[in-house]
């Protein structure tokens, strides 16, 4: 029996529940078998077969049906019938019958579901005590028993409870185990499914991509010929359908990558006039094909350049526009572009793609994005398209943290409304863009050549030899020099004897792949092209591979098939420039943006960026090649840049007329754009910022920090130029090869060090920025009480009280300031004030030679951001306690000179 159990619950076709029901019920019988004739009476026996009986007959009927919650409730019924009647007869709770009736809640729990079970569950608590109850105040409607066999009773009780329990939950683990092990290999199966379609689809990719790329060259080569209509024709026709397949082919790469959350999103600058020239470029020819009108209608105050994922918003827009052409036979296609202001450098842009073809009935708009799905099929059939373009539009519209809408009424036409979010690059308006200043006839199209370097020498590597003809062809014009390589191995042994001023090399070579031949040729012993660089010619697209050829070395990358123009700005982008003669009017701004080149210069290893509120000079900002991430002031005219568009002077004569004026860390947001754009400058970046306790610039830093593995943000535990002094610390580090680790070990260490302690004038800026209450303002008015300010474990606290006129208070001050002179280093002080004038600093100038002469003195301007906090008249003494490590200030100090 027992093995027929394991065969039971081993059977995976029988489901879990139905597998629990019978298992759970076989107990129930057994625990029937042992308590009913602890009645000892015929009539027990006789309840119990019938009782059996029925439970066989209602687990046969209920699984024969699919109905076994039905059925479970059908035996907990008769279970909640039968209990009583054995509890009395077997003598209460002097028998051993209250413990069997544990199983019963045991039952109801394993078999049962929801409000049911817990109903039942109730029900069998409330008979239990209702049982106990009348049993207790009616002790003689129980049979008695002898102490002896109520002993016993219990006892067998216990024991036999106590094992049936064991084996049904030896049973209920036995089928999870099995039930999670079929999960895990489904949940393999499926992984390794995955990744045998991405793999598939990558190589299905590569292999397509390399004919198409023989194709289109060949292609294009023929079309710079001179030759009859006829052929120029046809080879047009074989061009535009060379980059239909292609698009196809993107189009299930995209997806697949979607679909393995491999798809990123890449922001770059770009122009938006030149964007929607060549959506023009591309579409309008196909609505005049079709006999549309092709309606455009641009935003004239949309930003000239704007930072987003330019390629993926132009896939968005061509796919919305090929749907709208396709399905719309007569009418007209329009796209609308318009913009509205979100923040000061962030816009909310607005791309509608409308038409007045057949629309889409209510009941499929829900099914509009779903991939390998085309709505009204029977209809469409004769339309082409794999029912691929809108999911992916969908997909890539929500990766950018967009939105997409669609309204459409059937047989009136549809209209789809994408919106983004972008930054602002260039605020210069587009201005007036019509189609009939931006679109080209393609018929017109001829070759032009970029450029000519006769004396610059290259080496193209691919194991495909049509690819080689290809490329050398493409590049005849330009008269460079060219070698072919077939294999890795091929090209060492060319960069073992001749140096070239560039390489293109493919990927996936057999023996020696791309990436191997491009580490052996770094390292290669007496080669010539150790520091040559090296360009990715492959057809192995997406952003993925970008980051990889990125990663390993690659100086750019080319995805295959290539154009001509294209192929001639790569090359020209890496040549030096005293090797090139370029053509007139070569066309290379619209060109630069379809090359992916990594880096032009060799980018730092560390570097060292901070906020605007670190009031260094502009000249130690500069020779020290600190990058500065501005903070916001806000006042009643709006939200401005902290030192670049308000002015601390600009900012205090503001709040002297009653305004308000407070300062804003920047947002994470910023922060991210800030850290994405320096990674492109160096491999590690290290943001310091103002306290932590103060601001929450910190926070906003490395919340923004968590999307990249190579920016680390350090606490400076300090504010102003006491901060800018950790700053210079950390640059002159990072100057000299310190590692991140080493870097943040020494700026902790100069937290300690630095003397940071500023007196403020009036407390009315404090009152208003929330630092200081309105009762504390007032009492400080009137007793003439000007706070001393000092950091300690990144908190402002009061250090201290001066009561007096500015002459006195400055005195005071500055003696507590500097009376440890024996501790003070003398190289560097920075004297940094808000609102002060030329005599005032000069008075304090004085006085601070009488008592501690320093080397460097800076008479720092305090940033809009602090003074918005401390007000005008207040002013800090900020240098550093004497350590080893502070030798770095004297070597800083005299990049610049004194003040």
């Amino acid at each position: 029996m027992i093995k027929k159990w394991f065969d039971i619950i081993s059977d995976h076709k029988i489901s879990l529940s139905e597998r629990m029901f019978r298992i759970a019920t076989a107990i129930c019988m057994i625990a029937l078998i042992f308590t009913l004739p602890m009645g000892r009476s015929i009539l027990n026996l006789v309840i119990l077969a019938v009782s059996l009986a029925v439970i066989a007959a209602i687990v046969r009927i209920s699984i024969r049906k699919g109905r076994v919650q039905a059925g479970a409730t059908a035996i907990v019924v008769l279970l909640l019938a039968l209990f009583p009647f054995t509890f009395f007869t077997a003598g209460g709770f002097y028998s051993g019958v209250p413990e069997w009736f544990v199983l019963c809640f045991i039952y109801v729990c394993i078999t049962l579901q929801g409000k049911r079970m817990t109903a039942f569950f109730v029900l069998c608590a409330a008979e239990t005590l209702l049982c106990y109850g009348i049993a207790f105040y009616f002790p003689e409607l129980a049979a008695l028993n002898s102490q002896q066999r109520s002993f016993f009773d219990s006892a067998f009780s216990m024991v036999m409870v106590g094992l049936l329990t064991s084996v049904l939950l030896m049973f209920l683990n036995r089928m999870y185990e099995e039930e999670n092990a079929l999960t895990q290999q489904q949940k393999k199966e499926i992984e390794e499914l995955n990744q045998a379609e991405n793999h598939f689809f990558s190589s299905m990719s590569h292999e397509i991509r390399t004919p198409i790329n023989t194709i289109i060259g060949l292609n294009e080569i023929t079309l710079r010929g001179d030759i009859p209509e006829d052929v120029a024709e046809n080879a047009r026709n074989i061009q535009g359908a060379s980059k239909l397949l292609l698009t196809l082919i993107n189009d299930i790469l995209d997806i697949s990558k979607i679909k393995s959350g491999k798809m990123e999103i890449i922001n770059t600058s770009y122009e938006t006039g030149t964007l929607f020239s060549e959506i023009v470029n591309m579409i309008w020819i196909k609505a005049k094909e079709k006999g549309l009108e092709f309606k455009l209608h641009i935003d004239p105050s949309i930003p000239s350049m704007l930072c987003g994922d330019e390629v993926r918003i132009k896939q968005i827009l061509i796919n919305l526009l090929n749907n709208a052409v396709k399905y719309t036979s007569e009418g007209s296609v329009t796209l609308s572009v318009r913009c509205e202001r979100q923040d000061v450098n962030r816009v909310l842009v607005w791309y509608s793609v409308e038409d007045t073809g057949q629309g889409v009935k209510k009941e499929n708009i829900p099914y509009l994005f779903n991939a390998f799905r085309r709505v009204d099929e029977e209809k469409n059939r004769h339309i082409e398209g794999t029912g691929l373009g809108l999911s992916i539009v969908k997909q890539l519209v929500e990766l950018m943290g967009g939105e997409i809408s669609v309204n459409s009424v059937y047989t009136k036409g549809s209209k789809f409304i994408v919106t983004l979010e972008q930054d602002i690059v260039d605020e210069k308006e587009l201005g007036t863009f019509t189609l009939a200043s931006r679109a080209k006839l393609h018929d017109g199209g001829t070759y032009q050549q970029s450029f000519e370097a006769p004396d610059a020498h290259i080496l193209v590597v691919d194991d495909n030899d049509m690819n080689l003809m290809v490329v050398t062809k493409l590049l005849a014009a330009t008269k460079i020099q060219i070698d072919t390589a077939s294999s890795g191995m091929g090209c060492l042994a060319l960069t073992r004897d001749h140096h070239y001023d560039c390489i293109l090399m493919d990927h996936l070579m057999p023996e020696m792949d791309g990436i191997e031949c491009l580490h052996a040729l770094r390292v290669q012993p007496g080669g010539l092209c150790q520091d040559v660089p090296v360009v990715a010619l492959t057809a192995n697209a997406g952003s993925d591979n970008q980051m990889l050829y990125r990663k390993e070395g690659f100086s750019g990358y080319l995805a295959k098939p290539v154009s001509g123009a294209l192929l001639e700005a790569a090359v020209l982008n890496i040549l030096p420039k005293e090797l090139v003669r370029q053509c007139e009017d070569p066309g290379q701004s619209d060109l630069e943006k379809d090359i992916l080149i990594f880096e032009r210069a060799k980018r730092r290893s560390i570097l060292v960026t901070t906020d605007s509120v670190c009031d260094l000079p502009g000249s130690l900002i500069k020779a020290c090649g600190i990058s500065v991430c501005p903070y916001y002031v806000c006042t009643d005219e709006g939200r401005f840049l902290d030192g670049q568009e308000l002015s601390p002077d600009e900012l205090l004569a503001h709040i002297a007329k009653g305004r308000k004026g407070y300062s804003q860390p920047p947002e994470v947001e910023d922060y991210e754009r800030f850290f994405a754009e320096k990674l492109t400058e160096a491999q590690n970046v290290i943001h310091i910022t103002m306290a932590k306790h103060v601001s929450n610039g910190y926070q906003n830093a490395l919340e923004a920090a968590r999307a990249f593995d190579n920016v680390t943000v350090i606490d400076s535990g300090h504010l102003s130029s006491s901060m800018g002094l950790s700053v210079l610390y950390a640059a002159h580090l990072a100057e000299h090869h310190a590692s991140k680790a080493e870097i943040a070990a020494f700026v902790k260490r100069a937290e300690r060090l630095i003397s940071s302690a500023f007196i403020i004038d009036n407390t009315h800026m404090m009152c208003r920025s929330g630092r200081i209450s309105k009762r504390v303002q007032v009492l400080c008015d009137a007793l003439l009480l000007h706070p001393i300010l000092v950091l300690r474990k990144s908190k402002m606290v009061v250090g201290g009280v001066e009561v007096g006129g500015f002459a006195n208070v400055a005195k005071k001050y500055i003696r507590r300031v500097l009376q440890e002179t024996r501790t003070i280093d003398r190289r560097i002080l920075f004297i940094t004030y808000s609102g002060l004038d030329a005599e005032k600093l000069q008075y304090i100038q004085d006085l601070v030679q009488q008592h501690c002469p320093f080397e460097r003195v800076y008479l720092q301007k305090a940033s809009s951001a602090i003074a918005s906090n401390c007000g005008p008249g207040s002013f800090g003494l900020l240098f550093m306690r004497k350590d080893d490590a502070s030798a770095f200030v004297h070597k800083t100090a005299d990049q610049d000179g004194a003040a």
